[in-house]
């Protein structure tokens, strides 16, 4: 050995870790090939523990303190090197300096759709993320297990790992909790503690506590969802028969700006007819008489007193029962293409798309032929 070599030896007498990075678990000790000043001075810190490994197996563990590193505080180093009474300087041994703190907000999630048979939708694919709380209670077992030789160990090099053994356990949890998929969203606890409580024994063979497992949400398919959003839209809207009213009462404004049109003048009609029947009603119960058959509360109309009005040249005309609307077809003022309405159609519609009046059109006769 070389006089540089020599002092430089001499020269490693405190040992010690300041991690700067947050988010580092081991971290080893570079010492000038791995050789320890007789009488060193061990610093671990609150949050650390230092471990001794010696020719791959390890040694002495120590938690936070100071040490004055001697033969009586180093006894499975002393047993493994040989020693019986003391070592002379300097002695071979790789530190280890574990982070023995909770790492929080570490994020895992599943890289792809999981599978799962729910008991009203049926088969369906979810993806779920989330975060977790680690920290490592044996380190002696960590260092063995994971870490290895690597000079290095941050929460990143576990990532690849916890999330291969959270898609496996989130399944287990979520079959095994029978939740529909409809109520996951008010079930994240439990379903979480489930799989913290699946994960305790395989995280316990690293030397690793899970101490806080999170669910942030539970996603289905676009698809998914939209088909439970239409599902939710019609819940909401409740009764057809007032939604279409209120679709109606909604198109009113776009109607008014083309009063030309015929929409705008359908929708005229419409609203004068609707009108004049809910005033005729109105009218009927101050006078103590029956209200129209059409007023609300009334008794439907008879299916043979239909009456339609009918648009001829531009203008309204009717309304019309079923014989005169046959007389219109035969002398052609009443074509497929005529517009008609009648109460409860929420739009002028032309002939031939109504079923009551398809059959007018089947039975009138062809034109004569020339002369």
């Amino acid at each position: 050995m070389g006089l540089w070599d020599f002092v430089k030896t001499e020269l490693i007498d405190i040992i010690q870790w300041l991690d700067e990075t947050g988010d580092t678990m081991v971290w080893r000790f570079d010492g000038h090939d791995n050789e320890i000043k007789n009488g060193a001075q061990l610093i671990v810190r609150p949050g650390q523990a230092a471990v001794f490994v010696n020719q791959g197996q390890v040694a002495d563990v120590f938690p936070p303190g100071r040490y004055e590193l001697r033969t009586q505080n180093l006894p499975l180093l002393s047993t493994l090197q040989g020693w019986k009474y003391g070592f002379d300087s300097p002695f071979k041994a790789e530190v280890f300096f574990v982070a023995t703190k909770q790492f929080t907000d570490q994020k895992w999630g599943t890289k792809s759709p999981v599978m799962m048979r729910d008991a009203e939708f049926g088969p369906v694919r979810i993806r779920a993320f989330g975060t977790y709380v680690v920290r490592v209670v044996e380190p002696a077992k960590f260092i063995a297990q994971i870490v290895g030789t690597n000079s290095a160990f941050t929460t990143g090099d576990v990532d690849d790992q916890l999330r291969s053994l959270v898609t496996s356990r989130f399944v287990d949890a979520v079959a095994e909790a029978k939740v529909p998929v409809l109520d996951l969203a008010s079930r994240y606890d439990e379903i979480g503690a489930l799989i913290r409580g699946k994960m305790a024994a395989d995280f316990g063979e690293w030397g690793i506590e899970l101490t806080q497992f999170v669910i942030e949400n539970i996603a289905l398919p676009e698809e998914v969802e939209k088909a439970l959003d239409k599902r939710s839209s019609m819940g909401v809207i409740g009764d057809l028969n007032r939604y279409a009213q209120f679709q109606t009462a909604e198109s009113i404004p776009l109607a008014a700006q083309n009063p030309g049109g015929p929409a705008g003048q359908g929708m005229g009609m419409a609203m004068g007819w609707a009108m004049g029947q809910q005033m005729a009603g109105q009218l009927g119960q101050q006078m103590g008489g029956a209200a129209p058959a059409s007023a609300p509360g009334g008794p439907p109309p008879l299916p043979h007193a239909a009456a339609y009005y009918i648009a001829l040249e531009g203008k309204q005309s009717g309304p019309h029962g079923m014989d005169e609307l046959r007389q219109h077809a035969s002398a052609g003022a009443l074509t497929p293409d005529t517009l008609v309405w009648k109460q409860g159609m929420p739009a002028w519609t032309p002939a031939a798309r109504v079923d009551d009046l398809a059959s007018l059109f089947a039975a009138v006769p062809p034109p004569l032929p020339p002369h």
